[in-house]
């Protein structure tokens, strides 16, 4: 296994994962470099916590090969737990106990003991300027300050890997970008590996070097933000109509390099140039007898990408929603 693993903290081989006889993670491989943030992208229910559950060890593959750290996940899962950190989407701090105390209890059982585990506390508290409220019951954390202590927690023991599900997921815009900073300064100061999944296109944009769309179980490009983006064209020009008729694209051939027609009426059409093609193509449309109930333009972004490939908006929830629901309520059952 050496040589091709070099390099390579992340090395995933075909990964495929079952609940029952759904197929939530479908055939997925890619590598990850060491001191990569790594973007996991795609709509809710695409299989990405799935997926980030297999590396970390908390589910078992079906097939394929996973390598983590360069450890397999399923010959040597502890390997795998002294190499990572998580931050799981749904919350873990025990809120009776305080920051401190959260930390502490995470450091014993890394088998971190006395004057080290302190400093460490008290290095990750100040670190994510949480060390004033470091007293304080974790209960009366706001979720920022929450998501903060996680980050904190698993950092606690100097893990090479650390893997973020959703990590501002349910924040409001400001404690988002609050969040962002520190998975920057993360990066930066610690040089650790940041795996990450989220369903939000500007987060994926702002802090990852390379980026997986996810849908449906699979991988369906993979690149740079830039290289993702230029998959789209230059400009996409949408157009939503009245009373669309199948085949509307057509009516389009000559005016755009691309033309796809989407879910309610809409269609996206692909041009070098929105604001020198717009005129031509409303004009198109009169001609036509169709009525353009509303126009608008912009630049390529990684929805776009998601809209061509998919037709689908990257916010729609898939099949995979309901599956976690049946598992939450067989939880609650129990």
């Amino acid at each position: 296994m050496g040589a091709d693993l070099d390099g390579f903290a992340i090395v995933v081989e075909g990964l495929v994962k079952r609940y029952g006889r759904i197929v939530a993670v479908n055939g997925v491989s890619f590598r990850v470099g060491y001191g990569e943030v790594f973007g996991f992208l795609g709509p809710n229910g695409a299989g990405k916590t799935t997926t980030i559950h297999v590396l970390a060890t908390l589910l078992r593959p079906d097939g394929g090969r996973v390598m983590v750290a360069g450890r397999d996940v399923v010959r040597d899962p502890v390997g795998v737990r002294r190499s990572i950190g998580v931050v799981f989407q749904d919350p873990s701090l025990d809120g009776e106990l305080t920051g401190y105390e959260n930390l502490y209890l995470h450091g014993r059982i890394y088998g971190l003991r006395g004057g080290l585990l302190e400093e460490r506390i008290e290095e990750m508290l100040r670190f994510v300027e949480l060390w004033e409220h470091r007293d304080r019951l974790v209960k009366y954390y706001s979720g920022g300050m929450r998501r903060r202590l996680e980050i904190a927690r698993a950092l606690l023991h100097r893990p090479r890997i650390l893997f973020l599900d959703e990590p501002t997921l349910g924040l409001d815009p400001q404690t988002r970008a609050h969040i962002w900073d520190y998975i920057r300064k993360m990066h930066r100061e610690m040089g650790v590996t940041v795996f990450l999944t989220t369903h939000y296109m500007e987060e994926a944009e702002a802090l990852c070097d390379r980026i997986a769309i996810i849908d449906h179980g699979k991988i369906i490009a993979e690149g740079t933000p830039e290289e993702l983006k230029r998959m789209a064209g230059n400009d996409i020009v949408y157009l939503k109509i009245r009373d669309v008729k199948p085949g509307v694209c057509g009516f389009f051939e000559d005016l755009a390099l691309e033309c796809r027609e989407l879910p309610g009426g809409r269609i996206a059409l692909k041009v070098g140039d929105a604001v020198k093609s717009l005129p031509g193509i409303l004009l198109r449309a009169r001609d036509k007898g169709l009525e353009v109930l509303e126009a608008s333009y912009h630049r390529p972004s990684l929805n776009d990408v998601f809209l061509l490939l998919t037709g689908r908006e990257i916010r729609e929830e898939g099949p995979m929603d309901m599956i976690k629901a049946v598992v939450m309520s067989r939880r609650w059952r129990r």
